[in-house]
């Protein structure tokens, strides 16, 4: 039987410094579980992805503590479940 994998999604806003939203834009570019969805008035939302709320947490607390960087708070959360796939077909189909 297959296990089912958890594959956690959730969204952030960042608050930076005057100025520093550019610095701050250009340092999530090198994070790989990290999209910027929007930013404005010294504002950036993100998406982070993650196997576990653990490396959503180590993500956000290593964005936190970047150059530039007010506050960095979580504001969403959902976990998908990925099932494994048997003679190509899902084996979480309904």
């Amino acid at each position: 039987m297959s296990e089912a994998r958890r594959h956690h999604i959730s969204s952030a806003v960042i608050a930076t410094r005057p100025g520093g939203i550019d610095g701050v834009i250009a340092a999530l570019a090198t994070f790989d579980n990290v999209e910027v969805h929007g930013a404005d008035k010294g504002k950036i939302v993100i998406v982070i992805e993650g196997p576990s709320t653990g490396v959503l947490g180590d993500t956000l607390m290593r964005i936190s503590v970047l150059d530039g960087v007010i506050a960095a708070n979580m504001v969403f959360e959902h976990v998908e479940m990925e099932e494994d796939e048997v003679d190509g077909q899902r084996t979480d189909a309904a």
